[in-house]
Order: structure tokens, then sequence, then C-alpha cells
């Protein structure tokens, strides 16, 4: 492996493409610590020190902006409003029949999708700078830290503005870096700033495991990680490949088909998009209950209850309903993102079937029931993977700064996976050995 890196170095067009998207990683690891105007620096590191922000959707947004949106930095957003711009833009091709129409238009349709998802970028980008800057004036809320007061310098109508606008800029800006390393680097640029942020957060994670649990523990999560990485690994390079027959056909003096190919359809189709949607969920309680506490600590029983099954990521409701939501969202996902339908008209249309199969709605019965005997081993991996923080926060009070589960994981492996994957068919482009040989 090593001695592939050392020829990806020595190859000047691969090298060029490195060095490219190092030097855009640098741009925006720099962007994370720059303050937003308005904002006093040092008072928001005090109220970092105090907080506690490892649960619930503020976290994860945190982690996905590499701990920049509790610094109010100019990337505070992070990539977060491209995720969610792309998730709606998804599920609403299924519902709005323009959208299903540009989806099957190839890539001049494409690219008029991602225009549209840019737009809707950058209006989730203003609404949530605004969220973002109404809880700044309330500090204790965001940090969940009650010696927190007052971390903006000024709080006229021009400096939230001007606030708001750099924001939206500075996710506009990480938009912009994302699709100049797809273009001009190496991998999906969008991905890797997400697994740059996620792992700028494990040196400090790790090590804080260390100061409150000891070397033993520290050591044993180490150890435990390696094995969780190489499941991890394992699942989401695994695969069901579904054989398909293309019949011979002359079109004019040509023969065409008459080849054999397969359908991957892998176990973990529905990536981490599940875990994201559950975490969000479960969030929203959280707010409403934060949102509803009572000055003098003599919240109502509905609050309260909330605080002690819905906030408490150790609590045995909470674990039920999270994996629940998990399993529900990974089947509703896959159902919306593989039409077998679809599938099999296109075998059809060009000649293929399944042998053993007939063409037409038998193929497209045995996919559905393929798929959704694949999925049910897929959504309960992302469960188990899902639960590691929280059986951590019960084990060894690591909370969710336990790094080997969960959302990170999933990212860090599946990111780096495809990255390595890409300088590998690079490589061998140039018949050298990649790096997975």
């Amino acid at each position: 492996m090593l001695t592939a890196f050392g020829r990806a170095f020595k190859t000047p067009d691969l090298r060029r493409k490195l060095l490219f998207t190092m030097a855009i990683i640098v741009i925006y690891r720099l962007g994370v610590h720059v303050p937003v105007p308005g904002v006093s620096y040092p008072l928001v590191q005090q109220c970092i020190q105090g907080a506690d922000t490892t649960n619930g959707l503020l976290g994860l947004v945190n982690l996905f902006s590499g701990g920049a949106l509790l610094q109010l930095s100019i990337f505070a957003l992070g990539i977060m409003p491209y995720i969610t711009a792309s998730i709606i833009v998804q599920l609403l091709t299924v519902v709005i029949p323009r959208f299903e129409a540009l989806k099957k238009e190839g890539q001049a349709g494409q690219s008029k999708m991602t225009q549209y998802t840019r737009y809707l970028t950058i209006a989730l980008a203003v609404l949530q700078s605004s969220t973002l800057i109404t809880f700044a004036q309330n500090p204790q809320t965001l940090f969940s830290n009650p010696a927190c007061t007052n971390i903006l310098s000024d709080n006229s109508t021009v400096t939230i503005l001007i606030m708001v606008l750099t924001m939206t800029a500075g996710t506009g800006m990480i938009m912009w870096l994302g699709e100049l390393i797809t273009d001009k680097g190496v991998g999906n640029g969008m991905s890797l700033l997400i697994f740059v942020s996620i792992a700028s957060g494990f040196p400090a994670s790790l090590w804080a495991i260390q100061q409150r649990s000891g070397w033993t523990v520290f050591l044993g999560i180490i150890l435990m990680g390696f094995v969780v990485i190489a499941l991890v690994v394992f699942v989401e390079q695994s695969q069901r490949r579904i054989p398909v027959q293309y019949a011979k056909r002359m079109v004019g003096r040509r023969v065409y088909g008459g080849t054999s190919t397969y359908i991957p359809l892998k176990v973990n189709m529905a990536g981490v998009i599940p875990v994201i949607f559950a975490s969000s969920l479960m969030s929203l309680p959280m707010l409403v209950a934060q949102f509803n506490q009572s000055p003098d600590g003599t919240n109502a029983g509905w609050v309260d209850w909330i605080n002690t099954h819905l906030v408490n990521g150790g609590s045995p409701f909470y674990m039920a309903l999270y994996t629940g939501l998990i399993l529900f969202f990974t089947f509703f996902y896959v159902s919306i993102t593989f039409n077998p339908t679809e599938v099999a008209d296109n075998m059809k249309r060009y000649g293929g079937f399944i042998p053993g199969i007939r063409a037409g709605r038998p193929t497209a019965e045995y996919l559905s029931y393929v798929l959704t005997r694949i999925t049910v081993p897929g959504a309960i991996y992302l469960a188990l993977i899902s639960l590691l923080p929280l059986i951590a926060l019960v084990l060894v009070d690591a909370n969710q700064n336990f790094p080997f589960g969960g959302t990170s994981i999933l990212i860090i492996v599946g990111v780096g996976l495809e990255t390595v994957k890409q300088i590998e068919a690079q490589l061998q482009q140039r018949h050298y050995e990649g790096f997975l040989r």
C-alpha cells in the first residue's frame, strides 16, 4: 500500500490532483476558525468549554461542520444545507413528475437538478443561519451551558443581517470548494469535506475518553475501533450480484448483445441517510423541551418525561425508538431510490433477462423479493452501528464523543473506500498496482 501511495505522487497528473485536493481541504479547515462579524471569539471559546452539545440535531450539525457551528465561524453551517437540499430534491423526484422527467434526461437533466439543489441550498442556508443567530442571542440554549450569557458584541439589525449574509456566503463557498474537488481533484468533493470535518474531531474525542476513563478503557476502545472499522468495510463492500443475460439481436449488419453481466445490490443500499433522518427526528422533542424549560426548575410533567426518555441517550425507550426509526427509514429510502419495475422494464427493452426468471413483471417481483431480503440485514447493521455511541454512554460514559460508531464511522469508511477506489482506478490505467491489492 505504501508503494502504491508513493507511485500516486510520482504520477504527474495524479500528483497534481492530490495536491489540489489537499490545498482545498486546508482552505476549508482555515475557514472553520474564522468567526463571523459581531461575535466575540473569546466568549465563544469559554462557552464551548462548558457546553453539552453531544446529543440531538445540534450535535449532528456540529459534527458535519467540523466544530465550526459552535464557534459561529463563516463556515458554521458546514455542508449540512447542501445535504438537506440534496435529500429533499431526491425525495421530490418521486413526487413531482417534472423532476422524474429530468432524472431520465441524462446529463442535461442531471445538470438542471444540480442547479435546483444549489438554489435550495442557498435558501436553506439563509433559514438555518437565521435560526442559528436566534439561538446565539440566547447562548444558554445553544451551548446547554448556564454560565454562558452573551456572545454577540452587537445585536443591531444591520449586524445580524451581515452575520446571515456571511454564513450564507460561507455555505456557498463550501459548495463551490466541493465542486472544485470533484472537477479537478480526487474523489467526491462534498463527501471529502464531510470526511475531513468528522475526522478532525477524532483526536479530541479519543483524548477526552482517555482523560475521563484512563488508559485501559482508551486502549480497549482503540482496539474495538479497528474491529468496528473492519466490520463496516466488510458490510459496505458486500453485495448480491444478480446475473443478467442479454440476447443477441441484429441492428443492420451488426450483432449486439449476447453478453453476461450482473446487477449489484449492496447490503447497505441506503448508506447513512436513515441515520441522519432518525437523528433529526429524535432531536425535535429535545428542542421542544428546551423551549419550555422553567427557569426555576419546576417543569411540566411532559417536559420531564421528554428529558427522561427522549433526551437521555442511555434510556431503553430512546434506544428502542431510535432503532425503530432507523429500520423504517432504511426500507423507506431503499424503496424510493431503487425501483424494481423500472429496472425490469429497462432490461426487457434491451433484451436482457435473469436466467430462470421471465422478463417483465416476474423479474420485477424477483428483484423486489431479493431487495427486501438483503435490506433486512442492512437495516439491522445500520441500527447496531448507530447504537454503539449510546452503549458507550452507558458503559464508559463516553457519550457521543465515542467516535467509532453512528454517523461518523459510516461516513469515514464509506468516503474513504470510494476515494481509494478512484485513486486505484487511475493507477491501474497507468499499469500500476492499486491500494486494495
